[in-house]
């Protein structure tokens, strides 16, 4: 069996849900479906993750009886995600 490093799976699902974020914030701004993010849309997904990282907590709390919607829930396993990343690289440096 050949060796797989478990940061590189996690970091290629990290990148796999950022192209998701992009695509479906071009969806909702009416970009045709099927067509791979552009630059803009991938510029607009970091900002949205960034922006999510900065308030996600409080924005959570305020919705507590209220469903996510699919951009917010997304955003949630990404943090997920680079929170787990940030786990394999200290366990690393320990």
């Amino acid at each position: 069996m050949a060796y797989a490093d478990e940061l590189d799976a996690v970091v290629a699902a990290a990148q796999a849900l950022r192209r998701q974020i992009a695509l479906l914030i071009a969806a909702d701004a009416g970009a045709a479906s099927g067509e791979p993010p552009s630059e803009t849309d991938l510029a607009a997904a970091d900002a949205a993750i960034e922006a999510w990282a900065e308030e996600g907590e409080e924005v959570l709390d305020l919705r507590a009886f209220r469903p996510l919607t699919p951009l917010q829930e997304l955003l949630v396993e990404h943090r997920g995600l680079l929170d787990r990343i940030d786990d394999i690289h200290d366990r690393r440096l320990s």
